[in-house]
């Protein structure tokens, strides 16, 4: 009898042969040769490859049956790394851990492994704090928790337009972080001179000058006028970068859909979009929710002394992305303080049924996350009745 992944085979390789050879094949041969096939692909090579990436050189270690078979070094270039693999005959597994070049090995090196694996550096204990560490012994030991099933991958895209548009809303929100630090470096600079700067002087350079002509004191003038080149240059920088991700974001419509929910503007909506990357990345909502920082972790350990287990504790995770999560409680804190709209119903019938208000606004959240992603998935606008 033909098992079933037998006879999925059976049926392609039928057509094939009934089409080449212009008759019906015999079913011994055709089962013959399937179970040659299936030999020669269990018994083919199997490497499983750590990588421990440098910007000057990558520590390869090559796993076969649980042995370690061979060690390169070369430097970190796609030509070096891919003579590596080339050179391997057999199916390939690559691992390397998240890091600023994983993105861009990814894009040049998926086609030349059968899987390659960005892991999650938090999770790989064994690299971090068992024995003695430096870059091969490093990447011994992914390979070995690669052989294991034992990595949690990180996502990312194979496309590059995508991920410039992700490069370019990390270098904005970068140069705003950095234009907040020259703002609060100018107050500070003027508190310890016992001065108090109104805040139309900060940013209008009109303001500036007429307030820096009026002050007395020299050195506080001196101090301002350089601290104020570099918050200038910042804003500038700013400019440039909104204007880039922008052009970016033109290509994709569900951005401009996003655009229309309460408390969703270009920059949410353009940043949601380019950490998510693809919607059908998570199984369920509960996974999409957990990544996005508004999902909850459930905690329970032990039972008490009758015998029955302790209460469970729920919290939301800690380890997530800090500019996704913003994005995310911006929009849902924007969405209640935004008119009469059903995110803001929502949120007074939480509060109504005796739910406090941090919980209420969490939900909320959730609940817009739960409608992107359905508008992404269906490629459809927002509809305020199906709220």
């Amino acid at each position: 009898m033909l098992n079933y992944q037998e006879l999925k085979d059976f049926k392609k390789l039928a057509n094939i042969f009934n089409e080449d050879m212009k008759r019906p094949a015999s079913l011994s041969i055709i089962r013959l040769i399937i179970l040659t096939l299936m030999r020669k692909e269990s018994l083919m090579a199997t490497y499983y490859i750590g990588a421990d990436v440098h910007s000057n050189n990558t520590e390869l270690a090559i796993e076969q049956r649980g042995k370690i078979v061979a060690r390169y070094s070369v430097p970190t270039t796609i030509t070096a790394i891919s003579t590596v693999l080339d050179s391997l005959q057999g199916r390939k597994i690559l691992a390397i851990e998240e890091g600023p070049m994983a993105g861009w090995l990814y894009r040049n090196l998926n086609n030349k492994v059968e899987q390659f694996i960005v892991s999650e550096p938090r999770r790989n204990k064994l690299i971090s704090s068992e024995g003695d560490r430096d870059d091969r012994i490093d990447s011994g030991k992914l390979a070995a928790l690669l052989r294991g099933n034992f990595l949690k991958a990180v996502h990312h895209t194979d496309d590059g337009h995508r991920a410039n548009l992700k490069h370019w809303i990390n270098l904005y929100h970068d140069r705003v972080c950095d234009a907040v630090r020259h703002i609060n470096k100018i107050r500070a600079c003027c508190r310890m001179h016992g001065v108090r700067i109104p805040r139309k002087v900060v940013r209008n350079n009109v303001h500036r000058h007429e307030w820096l002509s009026g002050l007395n004191n020299r050195v506080l003038k001196a101090q301002l006028q350089m601290l104020w080149i570099g918050y200038d240059a910042t804003k500038e920088q700013v400019e440039i970068a909104k204007r880039q991700f922008s052009s970016y974001a033109r290509k994709y419509p569900v951005i401009k859909y996003w655009c229309k929910l309460p408390g969703v503007g270009l920059i949410r909506a353009a940043t949601i979009f380019a950490y998510l990357d693809t919607p059908w990345r998570f199984k369920n909502r509960a996974k999409l929710y957990k990544y996005c920082g508004v999902g909850l972790v459930r905690i329970t350990s032990g039972k008490d002394k009758n015998g029955r287990p302790k209460p469970v504790h729920l919290r939301l995770p800690w380890a997530v992305n800090g500019r996704l999560k913003n994005a995310v409680i911006g929009a849902a804190t924007s969405a209640i303080g935004h008119g009469n709209n059903g995110f803001k119903n929502y949120y007074e019938r939480m509060l109504s049924n005796g739910i406090i208000p941090t919980n209420a606004k969490h939900s909320v959240a959730r609940k817009m996350v739960s409608t992107m992603s359905a508008m992404w998935k269906t490629d459809s606008k927002f509809d305020k009745k199906r709220l």
